[in-house]
């Protein structure tokens, strides 16, 4: 697991700009949120999800996670098929703040088109410049006093 910038950012994920990211695992995708996303809002107060079975297009909203400061869009990494939403969210939302890589997880997607998806995510060595560029951009907001 890479850390970039106190965020910690798994080597092998691949990554949304809108900060959702992506793990292959066998035939479906594992999606969740960043460490970068959870620090940012805060703590998550309500997440709204799309249904299993629901159709999701790469980019697109699929879903919202609610903080105390504002309200977060679940952006899908890769187009498919919702198979699976993450129910223990239902009872601790927070899971996103303190675990997102691993029990904080958002839903699996049955991907439609995996290959041509991952292609346009974040991955690699373009993790690091991505985050610092995040980071730079969230500074001069801040200074701004503009909320995300």
């Amino acid at each position: 697991m890479s850390k970039i910038e106190n965020f910690e950012m798994p080597d092998e994920l691949y990554y949304h700009s809108e900060h959702s990211w992506a793990k292959v695992e066998g035939g479906k995708v594992r999606v969740g949120m960043t460490d970068f996303f959870q620090q940012q809002a805060g703590a998550v107060v309500y997440v709204d999800l799309p249904d299993e079975d629901d159709d999701v297009e790469q980019g697109e909203v699929c879903g919202k996670i609610q903080t105390r400061k504002w309200i977060g869009k679940l952006v899908a990494p890769v187009s498919g098929t919702v198979a699976e939403i993450n129910e223990e969210l239902d009872d601790d939302n927070t899971l996103i703040n303190k675990d997102p890589y691993n029990k904080g997880w958002v839903l699996v997607i049955e991907p439609s088109s995996l290959e041509e998806d991952l292609a346009n995510l974040i991955h690699g060595d373009k993790v690091v410049d991505w985050i610092k560029a995040e980071v730079k951009r969230a500074e001069e907001l801040k200074a701004k006093g503009v909320k995300e």
